[in-house]
């Protein structure tokens, strides 16, 4: 099959403009059926000269991840450190891998010293489609 009946795409943050210091916590991400993972953060101009986010992926087994924990480097792709984001790097898209066991995925950007506007959203792209095509919706 091509590459686009075999990726899956979720929202994962929806696009927002953070004015504070609030965790942005995404939808918890089924990876039954998708054995790949790609978070992708997308970013806007940021208005506040010190802002810092960090980047942070935990997993699971409980669907609305009760048992989460913090997912260790050796099962990323990427780290969570070069996707992270500060005003000097705003208006860039970030992406960071999960290559772990465990079936459900979620991503936290937390926002430092934000007294400005942080725009900003990201989407989960799921691939290695166990059925195929993947459906539109």
């Amino acid at each position: 099959m091509d590459l686009y009946n075999s990726l899956k795409f979720t929202p994962a943050i929806a696009p927002q403009v953070e004015t504070g210091n609030t965790a942005l916590v995404s939808a918890v991400i089924d990876r039954a059926n998708y054995p790949d993972l790609v978070f992708v953060i997308n970013t806007g101009t940021i208005s506040d000269s010190d802002t810092h986010v960090t980047v942070l992926v935990e997993d699971g087994d409980d669907a609305a991840l009760a048992d989460n924990a913090a997912v260790a480097d050796s099962l990323l792709l990427g780290t969570e450190t070069a996707a992270d984001i500060n005003h000097a790097t705003d208006g860039v898209t970030r992406k960071i891998g999960y290559i772990g066991a465990k079936r459900y995925v979620r991503l936290t950007l937390t926002p430092a010293d934000n007294t400005g506007n942080i725009p900003v959203s990201a989407i989960a792209v799921q691939g290695g489609a166990r059925k195929q095509p993947v459906a539109e919706a």
